[in-house]
């Protein structure tokens, strides 16, 4: 991460999972790096998405080794309570839909509340959130998969809101939401084929990506090559 100070610190959230392990791994060999956390429900601290006081115990906790310069959220789920995603409207539940904006929306949203307040102030800093091209509302064209979808959609509007005032008090800092492709893992392993990437080839193509973006202001949507994505 050439673009990040030399001696950055770095976190990693759903560092357990194929993509956030495979995250955490890339940048722990980044020379550049000085220490990158890995949190998830398995870690110390532990963190759960529906529950706002391990966030903010987290976060207390890494507030006084040092200001934050990388945020990695690889949090997230397609299948959820052994639900996966719906192909039809007869299909949609009531709970189940509030577990998916639970887990992909809203947790992520308070985990901003909590770890933004810890990134570094006038230098770069990147904050990035794993989230999927199907929550772009104008590439929907085959429909389905309404949760996710909506989930995501709502993950993304939380993202570029938070972006929005982020830019206000850090105006170098970057904040991306990441398509990481179609990967290899335990989230995606009923839907997908032989020709899927493997986690660190995703992850590594995802942090030379955030290298090069600029601050604008507002969160980007892009591919982990580097496309972007329609909102």
């Amino acid at each position: 991460m050439d673009s990040l100070r030399e001696g950055y610190r770095a976190l990693v959230l759903g560092s357990t999972g194929s993509l956030g392990s495979a995250c955490l791994q890339a940048v722990r060999a980044d020379p550049r790096c000085a220490g990158a956390i890995g949190l998830s429900r398995s870690t110390e601290p532990a963190i759960a998405l529906e529950d706002e006081d391990s966030l903010r115990r987290a976060a207390d906790t890494l507030a006084p080794a040092g200001a934050l310069h990388l945020v990695l959220d690889a949090t997230g789920a397609l299948t959820i309570d052994g639900r996966g995603p719906e192909k039809r409207l007869d299909e949609l539940d009531g709970p189940a839909l509030l577990r998916a904006l639970q887990v992909n929306a809203i947790g992520p949203a308070l985990v901003m509340k909590h770890v933004v307040p810890l990134l570094a102030t006038g230098e770069r800093v990147i904050w990035a959130k794993l989230s999927a091209r199907v929550g772009s509302i104008e590439d929907n064209r085959r429909g389905g998969w309404y949760g996710y979808r909506a989930s995501k959609a709502a993950l993304n509007m939380l993202l570029q809101t938070a972006a929005i005032e982020i830019a206000r008090r850090r105006p170098l800092a970057v904040v991306a939401a990441l398509q990481p492709g179609t990967v290899r893992s335990a989230l995606s392993r009923p839907f997908v084929g032989d020709d899927a990437l493997e986690p660190l080839a995703s992850a590594c193509g995802m942090l030379r990506v955030l290298d090069a973006l600029e601050a604008t202001g507002r969160a980007q949507f892009v591919d982990y090559r580097g496309g972007a994505i329609a909102w």
